[in-house]
């Protein structure tokens, strides 16, 4: 293999691949990155074997089409720390070379055949949407996941794919976070009996490497796994196993709750100020509407406590509850400062439920009120 590229978009595209691959493992093959270089262009490949992704390198130019595999801490040091433009790469079998205009360096490499196959994005079926809306599902959803939980499978974002759009669920016990919207199916692509569960870790990379990029994004879910291609990257990911709780249950009946509209940005100043006494074994801020304004008071023991008054558009019954504060800044924060939401409540026993206008849903159980 004898290949010159631009060492910029190497870089970007190296540090994808390379998040995948693990720093210590059994296999050390895996603790690398494969290239392959062919006429029409190169790909990178990195994997763990749970989650593996194929991302496209513009800017290369092949003499002799091959593959390598390139060490992952060594070789993304020298893209790092090199200032070179283009850069030649040249392996032999047992070493790469790599190349700039006052550099040179010299890495063992090893067999490009015994590193495992990332598949590629060949799905007839599958969900397609926009990128933009795939990184807003993950944002608002990612947080709430739960990988201490040995009862349910709470690992993950659970996504239920329809004939109309897909719906994201996550949740820790505490709190859940729902994502609702359009995506068109292909091929008659549908969740049926099957669970898709997506690890918080593959979501993660699925947002990172979606980046600021405006295409559309592909999905196939099958009975194991789920593809995602977007752009110049293709991630694979294994589902998390096991069983999900019936989320749908955790909505409250709503014929009989107050709704309060509220603008994200004051109101999020409101929830900080009021957390700044709070600590890990007394979290709760109360929250008081009524009158035309909301109250919220922390209560920190040693810590001291918290007075922070807010005006709203709510002249309704008084309704008081007590909220960790913590999970309320999970939900506000991925909002738009200048968005507004509904919070809807019942009572201080009973869970509150807060809705955007575009499918955005969020439940958090109430604490004990503090006395």
């Amino acid at each position: 293999m004898k290949a010159t590229c631009q060492r910029d978009k190497l870089l970007h595209a190296f540090q994808m691949a390379a998040s995948v691959a693990p720093s210590r493992s059994p296999k050390p093959i895996l603790q690398n990155v494969k290239l392959e270089v062919t006429p029409d262009g190169a790909i990178l490949m990195g994997t763990d074997l749970e989650i593996g992704i194929r991302v496209a390198v513009e800017g290369f130019a092949a003499e002799v089409p091959g593959n390598v595999v390139l060490p992952r801490d060594r070789f993304g040091k020298i893209l790092t720390e090199s200032s070179d433009e283009q850069l030649s790469l040249e392996s032999d079998g047992g070493k790469v070379f790599v190349r700039g205009q006052r550099s040179e360096f010299q890495l063992p490499s090893e067999n490009p055949d015994e590193f495992p196959s990332v598949l590629a994005f060949e799905e007839q079926k599958y969900h397609e949407m926009p990128a933009r809306f795939l990184r807003e599902v993950i944002r608002r959803t990612v947080f709430a996941t739960d990988n201490e939980s040995s009862r349910y499978a709470l690992g993950g974002v659970l996504v239920e794919f329809s004939d109309k759009g897909l719906t994201a669920v996550a949740t820790d016990g505490r709190r859940l976070a729902r994502q609702e919207g359009a995506a068109e199916s292909v091929g008659e692509h549908i969740s049926g009996d099957n669970m898709t569960i997506i690890p918080t870790r593959a979501m993660q990379l699925i947002e990172r490497a979606l980046g600021d990029s405006e295409e559309s994004v592909q999905v196939a879910a099958r009975s194991n796994d789920v593809l995602v291609r977007s752009g110049r990257a293709t991630i694979y990911t294994r589902l998390v196993e096991g069983r999900y709780p019936k989320w749908r249950d955790v909505f409250p009946r709503r014929d009989d709750m107050h709704r309060i509209e509220l603008c994200v940005g004051p109101f999020y100043a409101a929830v900080r100020q009021a957390a700044i006494v709070t600590s890990e074994d007394r979290r709760g801020v109360d929250f008081t509407f009524g009158g035309g304004k909301i109250v919220l008071a922390g209560h920190g023991a040693e810590l001291g406590e918290s007075h922070v008054e807010m005006p709203i558009a709510y002249d309704g019954p008084e309704v008081g509850i007590a909220l960790d504060p913590r999970f309320l800044s999970d939900f506000l924060k991925v909002l738009a400062p200048e968005q507004t939401f509904s919070m809807e409540l019942r009572d201080a026993e009973s869970a509150a439920v807060c809705n955007t206008e575009d499918g955005y849903a969020y439940v958090v159980m109430p604490l004990a009120r503090e006395q």
